[in-house]
Parts: C-alpha cells; structure tokens; sequence
C-alpha cells in the first residue's frame, strides 16, 4: 500500500497537509502515516527533568493526533499511523523515508507568514531532485472546498 506521509507541528497549514494526505488516500486506496518530530535539544537538563519533559511532549503528540486521526477515519475512512521520533526534522524524516519503503508521497504544508513556507519546506524543495519521493506541498492558506476540488 502507498502510504502519505505527513509532518505534524503545530502549524495552522499541518491542517490543509493532513486534509490533503487523507483526502488522496482515500481516493487512491493508499494510507497515512504522521510523523511527529520532538527535537532533542529541549531536554537537554537534568535527566529527570528531561524525562517528565519528554513524556509531556508525546503525550501532546498524541493528543493532537488523536484529532487528526479522528477526522480522517469519520470523514475519509482512514486509519492513520503515527510515528514519533526524537532528533532533528530533516534527518528524522529522511530517515523514515528510506526505511519505509510503503512512503510514496511526502505532504507538506507551506505557510503563508512573512517567514516564508516553513523551514521544512524550504530545506526540503533545496534537494527535491535528490528525494527519492516526490513531495506535495499544500498551500496553508487553500479552502477546505478548494482542497477537496483538487484531491
């Protein structure tokens, strides 16, 4: 199965990527798979602390998936998996890439602020040539309609 596979953050266009992602898959037969990325340097404190701040953070993770997931199996009947993993972005995410060979198409959302698309997307569109998927990115500011227009 071909598998979308998505970045959850807390960005307001992480929505219209993870409505584009479950909208594709289910008019493909394909899956969802959502990466959750936390980066390693916010526990870098005492061990204990570091610890309690980590399980903080998944359990955020999971409760913002939860929303996601819940909305792509009552509207899309898809059943989303979700991956976390500790570390930087990029790498994180390459990784997960090279290692699941069912990944067939990266979803990105792009930003609409004055910071630019986001840094994934602008890491990420610097070496498309060299991905080996392709990557979709979905505009943060598309309609809900526009975007089921285009799926």
């Amino acid at each position: 199965m071909r598998k979308f596979l998505v970045v959850l953050d807390d960005s307001r266009e992480c929505l219209n990527a993870m409505r584009f992602a479950a909208m594709r898959a289910a008019k493909t037969g394909g899956g969802v798979q959502i990466l959750a990325i936390i980066p390693t340097d916010e526990f870098q404190h005492w061990i204990g602390v570091g610890d309690v701040m980590r399980a903080e953070a998944r359990e955020r993770i999971e409760a913002h998936y939860e929303v996601f997931a819940k909305w792509m199996r009552d509207r899309q009947g898809i059943d989303p998996e979700l991956v976390i993993r500790e570390g930087d972005a990029v790498p994180e995410l390459m990784d997960l890439i090279e290692t699941d060979s069912e990944i067939g198409v990266l979803v990105l959302g792009a930003g609409t602020g004055k910071g630019g698309p986001g840094p994934l997307v602008s890491q990420l569109t610097r070496t498309a040539g060299s991905l080996p998927i392709p990557i979709t990115i979905v505009p943060g500011e598309m309609s809900k309609e526009r975007l089921e227009a285009v799926t």
